[in-house]
């Protein structure tokens, strides 16, 4: 690996992590249930969990399942920077209130096998004032793996041309983020989607990927070589209770 590159991942990671301190930061959690446990946690969730996040100042952004995964629920957490974020946290597992709603619910047998956590900040393009609010139709979360773990030359492409050509092909743009924290020390970039079904939704990539503006943006791009290694695609649908919709 070039030392000028290993530079540059430290100067993105160290001013990734300045940004955090300051806020807001997001967080991405996945739980992975037993099977036939992820009614529990969803009814957990609703009645309790929730109600309790608030307390801590935990701010509720959307909850989701995934079409393709029956044992996996995934959403959103806002806070004001990381370490209202750890604050908070702490104090919701040693709540008492958290702790009897915990062991009431686990009484027969442990529902949540795995969680995933990723934390997240708003990119420079991402839609301005990000909040909650009612949609129609589907969620796409798209996850990108960027070469080598910089996200900077994807950002770029995302910025200069995708997310019109997203707009131009009935896409509508929710917001995007850049991971940090992450035990490589690289960061990905995630965002969300609405389409009005999952069908529609593959329609507008399938004429997304042969826009002449798309094909001369992906070339021009990668004129050094690939810039994404592994692209995620997950298809939701929002929980009731989630304020997202």
């Amino acid at each position: 690996m070039k030392l000028s590159f290993i530079i540059a991942l430290l100067m993105f990671s160290l001013g990734t992590e300045m940004i955090a301190q300051e806020g807001p930061v997001y967080e991405l959690r996945t739980y992975y249930c037993f099977p036939g446990k992820r009614i529990d946690l969803i009814n957990r969730f609703q009645n309790h969990t929730l109600a309790i996040f608030d307390r801590f100042g935990m701010e509720n952004v959307g909850y989701w399942l995934p079409e393709d995964q029956e044992n996996v629920l995934i959403y959103i957490l806002k806070f004001d920077n990381k370490a209202a974020k750890e604050q908070a946290w702490k104090n919701f597992m040693a709540d008492p209130e958290w702790q009897r709603v915990w062991k009431a619910s686990e009484e027969n047998g442990k529902i949540v096998e795995k969680v995933e956590s990723v934390m997240m900040k708003e990119t420079d393009y991402s839609p301005g004032n990000f909040k909650p609010k009612m949609m129609s139709g589907v969620y796409e979360l798209r996850i990108y793996t960027p070469a080598e773990g910089d996200p900077t030359k994807i950002n770029a492409r995302f910025r200069d041309h995708t997310i019109k050509l997203f707009e131009k092909h009935g896409m509508e743009n929710v917001v995007y983020f850049n991971t940090f924290d992450e035990k490589d020390g690289g960061s990905k970039l995630i965002y969300l989607l609405t389409h009005k079904s999952r069908q529609a939704g593959q329609e507008s990539f399938g004429t997304f990927r042969v826009d002449p503006a798309w094909v001369k943006a992906k070339t021009e791009s990668e004129a050094n070589g690939p810039i994404v290694t592994k692209v995620e695609s997950i298809y939701m649908k929002s929980l009731p209770f989630s304020n997202m919709k």
